[in-house]
């Protein structure tokens, strides 16, 4: 664990860089069966913990440098009647808007050579599922340092649920966040489902499936069916 800085550091910047980096190639120098499998552990603790995801608008990101792929999630969501939004940047430092995307829509590569839909509406998610670089002990998120997914939520009304979705190497105790800096809701690993209470994250393991025996289903419930994501969800 690097030793954290004082937040009131001139060089939070910096060292929030050096992080960066260092996360990034300890993420891209996992062997791909590995990331395999914590993807697919992800994929099923946010289907099981999270059934308004069905039906309901939900905003993915595109994978990059391997970051945890929703893609595999998202077509299994399609086919309850989700609707699937790709983030699209309009201007620098600017919110961003987000378009639905589906297989086979018309796709141009727009920031860090990320691909984004052109064609399709814009559309409001109701739930937002984040990459992230690092992630901290009070669900602050350490992202690619151009603030627009701050900016994004800042401005968004309704405020959409996020959920923080990374792999359990990139925790750091804290990011030392700033003013402008808006923690998730909620934090998906491999190992399981956190939810941010008060300051802090709290683990609530790894949601089983309902009809488990011997299953208890105490921690899945309280945030499966939680009134952020029934209420953002439109149930």
């Amino acid at each position: 664990m690097i030793a954290p800085i004082p937040p009131e550091s001139a060089d939070i910047t910096a060292w929030r860089g050096d992080q960066r980096k260092r996360l990034i190639a300890l993420r891209e120098s996992i062997a791909p069966g590995q990331l395999l499998e914590w993807r697919v552990a992800i994929d099923s603790h946010l289907r099981r913990g999270f059934p308004g995801l069905r039906g309901s608008v939900v905003a993915i990101c595109w994978p990059y440098r391997n970051e945890y792929d929703a893609r595999h999630l998202a077509a299994q969501l399609r086919s309850t009647g989700t609707t699937i939004l790709l983030p699209v940047v309009v201007a620098k430092a600017a919110p961003l808007q987000f378009r639905e995307w589906r297989p086979g829509a018309v796709m141009a590569r727009g920031a860090l050579g990320i691909p984004y839909p052109t064609e399709s509406s814009f559309r409001q998610p109701k739930v937002v599922l984040l990459p992230m670089v690092g992630f901290d002990s009070a669900g602050y998120r350490l992202g690619y340092g151009g603030g627009y997914f701050d900016r994004t939520l800042a401005v968004a009304q309704p405020r959409p649920v996020v959920i923080g979705v990374v792999n359990e190497l990139a925790r750091m105790k804290t990011i030392h966040p700033q003013e402008h800096d808006i923690p998730t809701d909620y934090v998906v690993t491999e190992l399981g489902v956190y939810r941010r209470d008060g300051n802090e994250l709290a683990f609530l393991g790894a949601p089983m499936e309902r009809d488990s025996p011997g299953v208890p289903l105490s921690s899945p419930v309280c945030y499966a069916n939680s009134p952020e994501v029934r209420r953002n969800a439109g149930d």
